[in-house]
């Protein structure tokens, strides 16, 4: 799988539509798979000579391609996917801790947020009488 790196975001003049540029990295033979699967879209940045890869739909600050069985070029949602799964398989508020869970571990792998999930919050134990026996020692 080739990875990607955001670089910038424009509006195109027509339709207004965001447009988000990633540059492609990878082995030489991902990045040859890369170009032959973009086909007439393969871009190279003027700037660099880098492959470009262009969505409407922001997938964060790292990611993945995949090149699909019918040479589509498609970003690698599977991180998305199994923690929806997961969050609706568990539901209520295990889910809710699940989705949350997941989606900073997704946002810190895309180098967007923190590695470290917010704490839990604790339960507090009631107090307990004190004994007004007294304890041999």
């Amino acid at each position: 799988m080739a990875k990607v790196s955001f670089l910038n975001s424009y509006r195109s003049k027509n339709k207004g539509v965001i447009t988000f540029r990633y540059k492609v990295s990878g082995t030489k033979a991902q990045l040859d798979a890369y170009k032959t699967a973009q086909g007439t879209y393969y871009r190279v940045s003027d700037a660099t000579g880098d492959p470009l890869w262009f969505t409407t739909k922001f997938i964060g600050n790292q990611g993945s391609l995949i090149i699909t069985e019918k040479g589509k070029v498609i970003p690698d949602m599977s991180a998305y996917e199994q923690a929806e799964s997961l969050s609706k398989q568990f539901g209520g508020d295990f889910g809710a801790e699940i989705a949350k869970a997941s989606a900073q571990a997704i946002l810190a792998g895309m180098g967007m947020g923190s590695a470290q999930p917010t704490p839990a919050p604790t339960a507090v134990p009631k107090a307990q009488p004190e004994s007004t026996e007294e304890i041999d020692e």
